[in-house]
């Protein structure tokens, strides 16, 4: 059963966990933003915020990661905490142990847990059976924690939320379900711009609009970019192919093929438009080098606020 409704509206997530943005109110992710600036801000001063001294996070990689890795382990070090590496194919899950009998001991060891992996029931199951936070770092539906940088990365150069247009084009992925929960939680204008076929999934597309008439935002799905790119703030894309589609690449290319971000395709844009990916990016083939690369590309800026963002979640549930 997928985790898509939501379930607390509260403005504390001490103790709880991170599954789905759709769980958290707006004032939850708009708090977020704001202690994950603070937090960037003394870590750019070189200022110490060991605030979680005592703290031990386990890291459960299913999936190959540099940014979801480096970042929270990082992030917990120089909050002051410790962090163990747990690779899934090294415990004794890899060798048939129930996932709700790794959560019951995990608990007794150490204080959250991140994973990233490929079955979304893999990260409620493990959640329904630890007594402590679970934090998903990736799954094959969702990919929450990308979504708050993003969302940093567009206030810091916007100024604000409320309002933007945020245009994904691509395959309707995990980070454009939660690039979609994200935007419509905060007030935004969010267009997705997918081939046919590739749409985002239908139950997160009608959760993402019920959360965008609660906030004056806007959620559109669409077959055409050329439309979808009109007055964009923001155009973002992610690889055509993600991990555990390599079978589909060549079929991918071809249906994707009109879908690139390339320097014709953003003149439809506002003439101070931002470009987003959340990396790894496949150069020539989602988006061309000149425009990842040009002036309007602000993808090493949100792959930095990664760290700040995952802080700001650790400091919430931790402290």
């Amino acid at each position: 059963m997928l985790s898509l409704q939501a379930k607390d509206e509260s403005t504390s997530i001490k103790g709880k966990d991170l599954l789905t943005l759709a769980d958290y109110s707006p004032a939850v992710i708009t708090g977020l933003l704001k202690k994950a600036k603070e937090l960037k801000a003394a870590y750019l001063s070189g200022e110490a915020t060991p605030v979680l001294q005592g703290k031990i996070l386990g890291l459960i990689f299913d999936k190959p990661s540099t940014r979801t890795r480096v970042s929270f382990e990082a992030g917990m070090l120089q909050l002051g905490g410790q962090v163990i590496h747990l690779n899934g194919q090294e415990m004794q899950l890899g060798r048939g142990e129930p996932i709700s009998d790794t959560a019951k001991v995990l608990s007794q060891y150490i204080d959250a847990v991140m994973i990233r992996t490929f079955s979304h029931e893999r990260v409620i199951e493990l959640a329904n059976h630890a007594s402590i936070p679970i934090i998903n770092g990736l799954t094959d539906l969702y990919h929450p924690c990308q979504a708050l940088a993003d969302l940093l990365t567009i206030e810091e150069e916007k100024g604000t939320l409320q309002g933007i247009k945020l245009v994904y084009i691509g395959d309707g992925n995990n980070v454009a379900h939660s690039l979609m929960i994200a935007a419509a939680k905060v007030g935004m204008y969010i267009v997705v711009a997918t081939p046919p076929g590739y749409e985002p999934n239908s139950e997160v597309i009608k959760l993402a609009k019920k959360f965008a008439r609660e906030s004056d935002g806007e959620v559109t799905v669409t077959n055409d970019p050329i439309k979808a790119v009109a007055k964009a703030d923001v155009i973002y894309t992610d690889v055509w192919t993600s991990m555990g589609q390599e079978a589909e690449n060549a079929q991918r290319l071809l249906n994707f093929k009109d879908y690139q971000v390339n320097e014709k395709l953003v003149l439809g844009a506002k003439a101070d438009y931002l470009f987003l990916h959340c990396l790894p990016a496949h150069r020539g083939e989602e988006v061309t080098g000149e425009v990842i690369d040009g002036s309007h590309s602000f993808v090493f800026q949100q792959a930095g606020n990664r760290l700040h963002v995952q802080k700001a979640l650790l400091v919430e549930i931790l402290k």
